[in-house]
């Protein structure tokens, strides 16, 4: 028997076929239906004691009903095992959402039962199926420009820290608006309230406006007090909400399927964005959210399975137009502390445990602290003394080498052996003495070991003045050897100070009568 009734256009196909006298292999070939089947519903049409024409004049639904009935009268017997499985199955689906229930027990209860019921994996497989039909899934349609659902992606991304190697793993937030399933990913530094709001910002300002809403899960970033009709929301993200002129939602508790776009998003992100970085190497925190931002554009860009257009094409056809428009300035939080200030001229942000350095002069005085996300200002009364990039690295320090005495100066300047920060003080001289610094380091097998002779160079340009070691470099450029000997040679033997003598267009040999020009060759052959 066929496992499911054919459409009643190929059914009226076979009936006209047969009232006409055609036998069942001109029928397959006429029909595309197989031959065993054309059989079996011929017997089913005989079986029915009408003949074709009246078969022919019934409505579909009753022709199909008369089938539907002598088929199931031909199926074969009911199996046991699958019934007694279906006498339980309401009971396995209230117990397995107990506490500790698993199916491995539900199936020795019900072999205890019916001790020649069905085996394990056979158990399994009716009760996923069981399961199934008994969850419905709604389709929503959703209205541009109304919602953005966000949450935090379950894995996280990686960077490693060029100076020391160490691999700081970051919470990925994801937003998507629903309508277009435009988004938009970010990598944090942690997944605290400020920076949640930090990036939120960065969110709307990439759609380029604000949707009516924004809903997550109740995370406690999002959520202070959880209730299923009304949640109590942060102050902070209430005054965001308002800033931006946003409603704020929660999903109920423990209802994922409240916000079923960025669930799904997130399982997209695994693999049109996390797979594809897996073997990038990114060395700051920038530089994993630019990758991240490539990506993002990528995916926006390609179609839809089975359609012809784009996230991109939907977003900016149907929805970017009707989002609000963004305030002025986005929202900033600033927070303000006092600190004093210690005898290493450095305040502490005690949020973060991170210190940042003030001019020296200063020592001891009380200052103002006023900080966000981005930035820490430092303030005496109303004067902003200093003003550095926040860092999150707790019990780091931030320091200026302008804030310090002059002798720590010298100091940190003799510890900082880095190639950049002599390219530049030889750049500040002159430059040659820039290209003679570039040219020493590339003669040297290892960066490390050209250290010590441009701190030999700095040392000339404090002791002789910059405007003769760069007249030395000069000199030097024009040989082959780059090392502090030769500059030391040049200055100490006031080779600098030689003028060039300059290049004459007259020819050395003096002009005399007993030599003789190209005419005194002509007559050669």
């Amino acid at each position: 028997m066929a496992n499911k009734l054919l459409t009643m256009q190929k059914l009226r196909n076979i009936l006209l076929f047969l009232n006409r006298g055609y036998s069942e292999r001109a029928i397959a070939k006429q029909t595309g239906v197989s031959r065993p089947t054309i059989h079996l519903y011929s017997e089913l049409f005989k079986a029915t004691g009408k003949d074709y024409s009246t078969l022919l004049a019934l409505k579909d639904h009753e022709l199909n009903s008369i089938i539907v009935s002598k088929k199931e009268q031909n199926e074969e017997p009911v199996d046991l095992r699958k019934f007694q499985f279906q006498q339980q199955v309401g009971y396995f689906a209230s117990e397995l959402k107990r506490v500790g229930v698993t199916r491995y027990l539900l199936w020795q209860e019900h072999l205890k039962l019916y001790p020649d019921g069905v085996q394990y994996s056979r158990f399994c497989e009716l009760l996923d199926k069981e399961l199934s039909s008994r969850k419905a899934s709604m389709h929503f349609e959703h209205e541009p420009a109304v919602l953005l659902e966000i949450d935090f992606a379950g894995s996280k991304l990686a960077y490693v820290k060029r100076e020391t190697g160490e691999v700081t793993e970051c919470p990925v937030l994801v937003g998507v608006l629903p309508f277009s399933g435009y988004c938009y990913l970010e990598a944090l530094p942690d997944a605290s309230l400020p920076n949640v709001i930090q990036c939120l910002n960065k969110m709307l300002a990439y759609f380029q406006g604000a949707p009516l809403n924004v809903i997550s899960d109740n995370m406690k970033q999002w959520v202070t007090r959880t209730c299923k009709y009304e949640p109590t929301f942060p102050v902070l993200l209430e005054q965001w909400s308002l800033h931006n002129k946003v409603g704020l939602l929660a999903t109920r508790p423990g209802r994922p399927k409240d916000k079923p776009s960025v669930e799904n998003q997130v399982l997209i992100s695994y693999r049109r964005i996390y797979a594809m970085l897996r073997n990038d190497i990114f060395h700051s925190l920038d530089e994993l959210n630019r990758g991240i931002l490539e990506k993002i554009k990528e995916h926006h860009e390609l179609n839809f399975q089975k359609k012809s257009f784009s996230r991109k094409d939907l977003f900016e056809s149907e929805e970017q137009h009707l989002l609000q428009k963004l305030p002025e300035s986005a929202f900033e939080i600033r927070h303000t502390t006092k600190a004093k200030v210690q005898k290493n001229y450095h305040v502490v942000v005690g949020e973060d445990w991170h210190y940042y350095s003030v001019p020296h002069s200063y020592l001891g005085k009380e200052a103002t602290i006023v900080y966000n996300t981005s930035h820490v200002e430092i303030y005496i009364k109303l004067e902003r003394i200093a003003i550095h990039s926040r860092s999150y690295k707790k019990h780091g320090y931030s320091t200026n080498i302008d804030h310090m005495p002059e002798n720590h100066r010298k100091i940190a300047e003799s510890r900082g052996w880095d190639p950049d920060y002599y390219l530049q003080k030889a750049k500040e001289n002159g430059p040659c003495t820039h290209q003679f610094v570039s040219k020493l380091m590339e003669s040297k097998v290892s960066i490390h070991q050209a250290y010590s002779p441009c701190q030999g160079i700095l040392r000339l340009i404090r002791t002789y003045g910059a405007e003769r070691v760069e007249a030395a470099c000069k000199r030097a450029l024009l040989g082959y050897r780059y090392n502090h000997g030769v500059l030391y040679n040049i200055l100490t033997n006031n080779m600098d100070k030689l003028q060039e003598e300059p290049v004459s267009d007259v020819s050395p040999i003096p002009s005399h009568n007993n030599l003789r020009g190209p005419e005194g060759f002509s007559g050669l052959n």
